[in-house]
């Protein structure tokens, strides 16, 4: 459909001459809807045949809103076969372009019935071109992907329903598969029985769903027997029977339509029927269809049962091929027991072998063959008119893969490499992935609302992550190449360039081959030394080089110069793809040691010093490595064979961030996941993950385990604060209490039964309505109260409390993140979700004191965020584990990793030994007890209980006054005095002394828990210990989960819940894996049961999907879907959280259009900041058209490195108006789309500004992607764009765009370019209404005097020009004032801004690819 090198309409196109814009302008983009006219149909029809660069006509419709303003709302029953075929195109246009399209649809649900059957007919009918129909298989191929639409679903459903059982080959046949399963032989009574009840019109329609598939399937099989043809023809063909394949492998990778597909598409023998075909088997034209057909046979023979949704295990499956064979065997005895006597007799390993089955069916002929093929229940007949081959190769095909055994998916996961090669670097099918627009399918998996079976969801994982990690390397390794500039020199290459991720290298020398392991032919290691010439880097560079992490991956690469094929080959490159790119061999390897010139392993101090004399300067390292074993064994057998030695030619070591190259160990946690037989994911949650059944089941009001009671503590602030959160529910009061009073408060439900799913009379039919639905019960709930005990006498024995007065919706997801259960909270912008996972984890914490719980988030930064708002509540420190790199910028005045908690460990317990040194002094105990933990322990069993027992044993006979019996007067005498106030009542004092022990019991308790830490003595056990037992709140990125997965199994690590930080920018297989990172057999031993207790989603759908550098994984095989993401298009329940504190209310209201339901918190209209306008500004937030500057718009030095002079001057000059007028740097951001920007306006600043003290720097500068989670008060964005709207076409960055700003938001764009979309409408609405040129404020500073409601007159600024020399001319005034007063310190204290932002790309900022720009690969 697209050609990879499409051009796109611009705004010229949108608004210029162009015919079909004209069109536009004429009859729909007017101010009253217009009728829908034949002729102008007929027209639009002929323009996009008539088109010769597609689809770029039907991309300028879809801009200029053809269907939703013209087409669909003239949509009729009698309108043309061209407009129901505009209306497909237009569909799939917005589908590629990643836009919303079926809600266009939904409130004309029965037009959009018969739309939908206009493409069914369409797509059978044989007067159609094969070009059309095949945009209507594509049609329908993104119908059967969008099952989540209602309205979708009630079309599809007929066409793969159990109806299709009626064209299978033989009545035998049928009952066979209807006697396996009771529901089945239900269903199909129950479909009987609607076709007899239904009139003729209803039986003709069901005739048709029922036969729809098969018609298309047959058709499908006929057009790959056609004989002779044109090669136009042949290549049509080709391309539509790819798309048709694609469209069974999408039937068959879902279960509600694998159902009955699978067995409708095994009958008709398809597999056999494909690989049988000249069009199969038609040379390098074929490639696709082959591969497409090898990922059909995948989901064919996939062990799960089509019916239930049971995965089969190796056992059942080889069960099941062994009845195969038995029924072979009892056929062949039974028709020719003489004849196939040797076959009867063999056993199933044997049959097993396709040319040893055959080999024994030789002496049958034809027609005795195909009787033993009828016995089978295998078709072995066609209609009449069908084109498909039917001799004895056929019957052979069919009958052998019926009965061989075909590999599990796990045994090729197995025997996939996860260290590339060039050949797996370069394979064809990854090339052709490269070069994806659309116009053809792939031959990869794709994510999508359901999976088979957890395997087939890992296996689909697998593949795809794998992919994409292979994609980014063999990127950054051409990349390398080219900067490096290799050049052939008298036979050799030598390099004229520089890279600092690359360093030439002789051979590397083998150091040690160990041998193969038992059951491997390959080495069991491989050492080899590469030594590396750092003479001539830059100390920070080499620091960089001497920086590797053990077992981080190197890439050993032969380069040699593409252009060194000189031969004479006829216009045919004799190069392999590889060779094209310079990589002549690829070895990846792995660190052990990074050697000084002595051979000794660097330390990690020498590196961190790294700061040696300039005469000292070190001219070599060696890394130690070991290599890729099983490339090794290749390459030896590959060297005795006489063909060279591979490593021999490596000439250069290549390396990547750290950030960037943990590709291997997480490809190695999802392949473990995947091959393993028991995944820990608990019963509860494994049916909605794989999306079958009530996506409400695992909601903690479905499940038997919710808690009726829960102490919420400090949840609720007041008794006001709980009745205004508990609005719909009844509150009663405890009775023995006031009719209010203060918290802490104990919730308990009252008379609540889990909810079971609600079903529809089995008498009533389907389509009729069930009735009123019953009136749903009012909640009623108790609460209670309780007297806190007292913890101590000194004011740090009071707990930390919560001051946040959450809100109903915050109120209500803490009480579902409390409960058992999937909890899935969707936060707006400024909504508050880190504070309510905060308190759900206080929640969790101080209710279940024997569980942990498991932090997980997408970055460091949210991750960090939210550590800092759980050590500010009443969580003991020693409780928190921090695991990862990310910990050092967490800015609190605790260390929290693993190495800090120990050292806090000890620390503490010097503290309290110190304390129980003093306790035995002031009660005159002898001897040294605060030596050791033991020795405090000894002090505690010996003199404190007894003292202590003493003390409560007279309390409780009455013999003494509490003051006067207390022992410990002297160890308090550093409390806040009197320790017994003289009024307090004798409870008053019991209560007191009750504290008092409490402080001492929690030093003896705390000093416990360090013992160990005393006890052992590596480093390594100490954190050990302290994770599997010590640490009851662990935090790690999902990146650090999915690379240490199996680590933190092995070392027991156990956990009852999770939450996920950021769900929704997390990848499925991400977010999927620190879900199973407990090995459940092991732990289940214990007391206490293992297993997930809760899991709570945190995260926005409407916000920025994770980020997939690939186009093709992103936008064919959905690999930036977010588990998050696809809960939500489930159905599965979700708590959206509805008041904003971030914004004022009328910034709120630019991005409030996403959210429907999202109010403002009161203190946004009253508090003093929110009110007071911005100084200089006469509005809080603006569009500010910019034009061309010097002649030019948006300009791409190189590919996807978008920039544009003008905005990008106008954003500096904007950010030092705000200077000038006294603005703190740190409190305003220059936000852009692009890198390419980015980088431009960072050098604009270096300029303008940098090194100027009236200036700085902004807080920070960068992408949008990169400011997700972040905020700040004051935003400039520019847009960047002045063609068409780009990426940002993708409402989800347009929403992170607009939802930064606390206080002011100034926004530079081309207003006409935004103005074209439909999407961005809503988005621009409020920012196009206002002036679109500056107007400034004379006469004020900041902060402001007036309010932000108040009018007045501004100034109005042209444009950038005009706002240079604005500048120019304060910026002259303020220096003079300055001059004059003699006001250095002013200028220093302008500095401001540490310039903060993304991390400096370096090289890479060079070419400017970043997540932002990858996504202008579509778009």
């Amino acid at each position: 459909m697209t050609d990879s090198k499409m051009s796109r309409p611009t705004v010229a196109d949108l608004t210029g001459d162009n015919p079909i814009a004209q069109l536009a302008h004429t009859h729909w983009l007017t101010k009253s809807s217009a009728k829908v006219l034949p002729e102008v149909v007929n027209e639009l029809w002929e323009a996009v045949e008539a088109d010769t660069t597609p689809p770029f006509a039907l991309l300028l419709l879809e801009q200029l809103q053809a269907l939703e303003r013209y087409l669909w709302p003239g949509y009729t029953d009698a309108c043309s076969n061209q407009h129901v075929l505009l209306l497909a195109l237009l569909v799939n246009v917005k589908r590629q372009e990643h836009l919303p399209v079926w809600t266009l649809f939904a409130d004309r649900p029965d037009d959009f019935s018969s739309f939908f059957r206009r493409i069914t007919h369409m797509s059978i009918d044989q007067s159609l071109s094969i070009p059309l129909r095949k945009h209507l298989l594509l049609f329908l191929v993104g119908a059967f992907q969008s099952l989540d639409s209602g309205i979708v679903r009630k079309e599809c459903a007929p066409l793969v329903s159990i109806g299709t059982w009626h064209h299978l080959h033989s009545e035998r046949a049928r009952e066979k598969l209807l006697a396996k399963n009771a529901a089945v032989q239900k269903a199909w009574r129950a479909a009987g029985k609607k076709y007899d009840n239904t009139d003729a019109a209803g039986q003709a329609r069901l005739r048709f769903e029922r036969s729809w598939l098969y018609t298309l399937a047959l058709d499908f099989l006929d057009k790959l027997y056609t004989g002779e043809e044109s090669a136009d023809r042949k290549n049509e063909n080709t391309l539509y029977c790819e798309r048709f394949v694609e469209l069974l492998c999408d039937l068959l990778s879902q279960l509600p339509t694998r159902r009955y597909v699978n067995a409708l598409q095994q009958d008709l023998n398809m597999i056999s029927a494909i690989k049988l075909s000249p069009l199969y088997q038609d040379g390098d034209e074929s490639t696709l269809l082959r591969n497409m057909t090898r990922l059909l046979e995948h989901y064919t023979y996939f062990p799960v049962d089509d019916q239930t949704g049971k995965e089969l295990t190796q056992q059942e499956y080889e069960d099941a091929h062994n009845v195969r064979i038995s029924r072979l065997q009892k056929v062949a005895l039974k028709l020719h027991a003489e004849t196939l006597k040797i076959l009867v007799l063999a056993n199933y390993g044997l049959l097993s072998q396709r040319a040893e089955l055959l080999s024994h069916l030789q002496a049958l002929d034809d027609d005795q063959f195909v009787a033993i093929c009828d016995e089978l229940l295998l078709r072995t007949s066609y209609p009449e008119k069908s084109l498909v081959v039917q001799d004895r190769a056929f019957f052979n095909e069919v009958l052998a893969s019926t009965i061989e055994q075909h590999p599990l998916y796990s045994e090729g996961v197995r025997s996939t490499a996860i260290l590339p090669t060039e050949g797996s670097l370069y394979e064809l099918s990854s090339l052709h992935a490269d070069d994806y627009n659309g116009s053809r399918p792939l031959a990869i998996p794709k994510l999508n609302l359901q999976y088979l079976t957890l395997g087939d969801f890992l296996w689909r994982a697998f593949c795809l992550f794998r992919a994409e990690a292979f994609f980014e390397i063999r990127k950054h390794i051409e990349e390398t190449i080219k900067r490096i500039q290799p050049r052939l020199e008298r036979g050799s290459t030598r390099f004229e360039g520089f890279s600092k991720m690359a360093i030439p290298i002789s051979k590397p020398a083998i150091i040690q081959t160990q041998p193969p392991r038992v059951g491997e032919d390959v080495p069991g290691e491989v050492q080899v030394e590469v030594s590396l010439d750092v003479s001539r880097l830059q100390p920070g560079l080499r620091r960089e080089w001497e920086s590797f992490r053990q077992d981080d991956v190197v890439y050993l690469l032969a380069v040699q110069p593409a252009e060194t094929e000189k031969r004479l080959t006829n216009g045919l490159s004799l190069q392999t793809p590889a060779e094209k790119a310079g990589v002549k061999v690829l070895r990846c390897a792995e660190v052990i040691h990074i050697l000084d010139d002595q051979g000794r392993a660097l330390r990690r101090d020498q590196i961190a010093r790294g700061r040696e004399d300039e005469f000292d300067r070190p001219k070599k390292r060696r890394l130690l490595l070991r290599l890729d074993a099983a490339a090794y064994h290749l390459d030896r057998a590959h060297a005795d064979a006489g063909k060279g030695d591979v490593l021999d030619s490596i000439n250069v070591v290549v390396r990547r961030t750290a950030r960037e190259n943990n590709f291997k160990p997480v490809l190695e946690s999802i392949k473990q996941m995947t091959l393993s037989n028991d995944i820990p994911v608990p019963g509860w949650l494994r049916d909605v993950f794989l999306g079958f059944g009530d996506p409400a089941s695992a909601s903690y009001k479905r499940l038997p385990n919710r808690q009726s009671s829960m102490d919420y503590r400090d949840t609720f602030l007041d008794w006001q604060h709980l009745i205004e959160t508990m609005s719909g529910k009844t509150v009663e009061p405890d009775p023995g209490a006031d009719a209010s009073f203060p918290p802490p408060y104990v919730l308990e439900s009252v008379g609540v039964e889990p909810v079971s799913a609600s079903r529809k009379s089995k008498k009533r039919r389907h389509d009729q309505p069930d009735g009123p639905e019953p009136a749903k019960a009012i909640e009623s709930v108790r609460v209670s109260t309780y007297t806190p005990p007292s913890s101590g006498p000194y004011p740090t024995d009071a707990p930390k409390v919560n001051a946040v007065r959450f809100t109903p919706s915050q109120v209500e997801a803490i009480t579902s993140g409390t409960q058992p259960g999937l909890t899935v909270i969707v936060g707006p912008p400024g909504t508050g979700k880190t504070d309510v996972a905060t308190q759900i984890i206080s929640n969790i914490y101080h209710n279940h004191p024997q569980q942990r719980i498991l932090l997980v988030a997408h970055s460091n930064q949210a991750l960090n965020q939210l550590f800092q708002k759980i050590v500010a509540l009443d969580i003991d420190e020693r409780h928190l584990l921090r695991l990862g790199h990310g910990e050092e910028e967490l800015t609190t005045d605790a260390n929290f990793s693993k190495a800090g908690r120990v050292d806090s460990f000890l620390e503490r317990g010097s503290r309290y030994l110190y304390e129980v040194q003093r306790l035995a002094a002031s009660i005159a105990a002898p001897g040294a007890h605060g030596n050791s933990c033991e020795t405090a322990e000894y002090f505690d069993q010996v003199y404190v209980r007894p003292q202590w027992k003493k003390f409560w044993d007279e309390m409780k006979t009455g013999q003494a006054e509490p003051v006067q019996a207390f022992p410990f007067q002297a160890f308090f005498a550093d409390a806040p005095q009197p320790l017994f106030p003289g009024n307090a009542s004798r409870g008053q004092q019991i209560e007191i002394a009750q504290g008092c022990e409490r402080h001492i019991r929690k030093i003896f308790d705390q000093l416990a828990h360090i013992r160990p830490f005393e006890i052992l003595r590596h480093q390594k056990d100490k954190s050990n210990y302290l994770l599997v037992k010590e640490a009851r709140i662990v935090a790690m990125t999902s990146t650090h989960a999915a690379m240490r997965r199996q680590e933190i199994v092995n070392q027991g690590f156990k956990y009852d819940n999770i939450i996920m930080e950021e769900s929704a920018q997390i990848t499925e297989a991400e977010s999927f894996i620190p879900l199973a990172m407990q090995d459940l057999a092991r732990l289940s031993t214990s007391n206490i049961p293992a297993g997930l207790q809760r899991i709570i989603l945190v995260g926005d759908h409407l916000q920025n999907a994770p980020v997939i550098q690939h186009a093709a994984f992103r936008s064919y095989a959905h690999l930036d879907q977010s588990l998050f993401q696809r809960l939500i298009r489930l159905g599965v329940p979700h708590i959206t959280l509805t008041a904003q504190g971030r914004s004022r209310p009328t910034l709120a209201e630019l991005y409030k259009w996403r959210y429907p339901a999202l109010t403002n918190l009161p203190f946004t209209s009253t508090a003093p900041e929110f009110v007071r306008a911005n100084a200089g500004f006469r509005y809080e937030y603006q569009f500010l058209d910019v034009g061309d500057y010097k002649g030019k718009g948006e300009t791409e030095p190189s590919k996807h490195f978008v920039q544009n002079l003008g905005e990008a001057e106008y954003a500096v000059a904007l950010f030092q108006y705000m200077r000038l007028l006294g603005y703190p740097a740190e409190k305003i951001s220059i936000l852009t789309a692009y890198a390419g920007q980015r980088a431009l306006i960072r050098d604009v600043l270096a300029h303008r500004c940098k090194g100027n003290r009236l200036f700085g720097l902004p807080g920070w500068v960068g992408t949008v992607d990169k400011y997700q989670g972040e905020q700040n008060d004051y935003i400039i964005l520019s847009l960047t764009r002045t063609k068409a709207p780009g990426y940002l076409r993708d409402l989800r960055r347009l929403t992170v765009a607009l939802s930064r700003a606390r206080l002011g938001f100034y926004v530079l764009g081309r207003r006409e370019v935004f103005e074209s979309s439909l999407e961005l409408g809503e988005a621009f609405r409020l920012l196009f209404e206002r002036s679109e040129r500056l107007e400034v404020v004379t006469g004020e500073m900041f902060p402001a005097s007036r309010g932000v409601a108040d009018g007045v007159e501004g100034t109005v600024i042209e444009g950038v020009e005009h706002l240079g020399k604005y500048v120019f001319e304060m910026t002259q005034a303020k220096v003079e004032a300055l001059r004059e007063g003699g006001g250095v310190a002013e200028l220093a204290d302008g500095e401001g801004g540490a310039g903060g932002g993304e991390e400096d790309g370096g090289e890479e900022d060079a070419d400017g690819v970043d997540e932002a720009d990858q996504e202008e690969v579509l778009g």
